[in-house]
């Protein structure tokens, strides 16, 4: 590693951490893994298993943002 006499505290931190990668070995295949796991959990998880209901059933923003308003401004009756 090479001594920076660079001022400027967010290049030297910046260095730090590509330093830092570029001299792992598992770490580079654990990261590969989490940037998998976050691609699927974002991207394909919210593809099929969160449809943006607002969009199907509400045609205008104005509507939406009344259901929107309405939905947090009233509370949901208690069930007992």
């Amino acid at each position: 590693m090479t001594l920076i006499n660079n001022k400027n505290v967010f290049v030297r931190i910046f260095r730090f951490y590509v330093d830092g990668f570029r001299n792992m070995t598992l770490g580079k295949t654990l990261w590969t893994i989490i940037l998998i796991k976050l691609f699927i959990m974002f991207f394909v998880l919210k593809l099929f298993f969160f449809p943006n209901i607002l969009n199907a059933n509400f045609n205008t923003d104005e509507e939406r943002a009344e259901h929107v308003g309405m939905e947090l401004t009233f509370p949901v009756p208690e069930s007992r």
